[in-house]
């Protein structure tokens, strides 16, 4: 059986782990009843491992799940 998943495109300004963030929470505040996720990339890079990327930021401050991807 198919499932339908209802998704968006969404432009914002701003630091990316905080829209990401705020994203979430609006979409889980009009749709109460549905599961709401975060799935991001992870960076190879050695100065985001140290000044932190934005799974980072997510992984400290995510509102929803989520998924982050190496």
């Amino acid at each position: 059986m198919c499932q339908r998943v209802a998704w968006q495109f969404e432009r914002r300004q701003g630091i990316i782990a905080d829209q990401l963030s705020a994203a979430a929470t609006a979409i889980g505040e009009t749709y109460p009843d549905e599961n709401v996720a975060i799935i991001a990339g992870s960076s190879s890079h050695a100065t985001h491992r140290v000044v932190g990327s934005v799974a980072v930021g997510l992984a400290r401050h995510s509102p929803v799940p989520l998924i982050i991807v190496p």
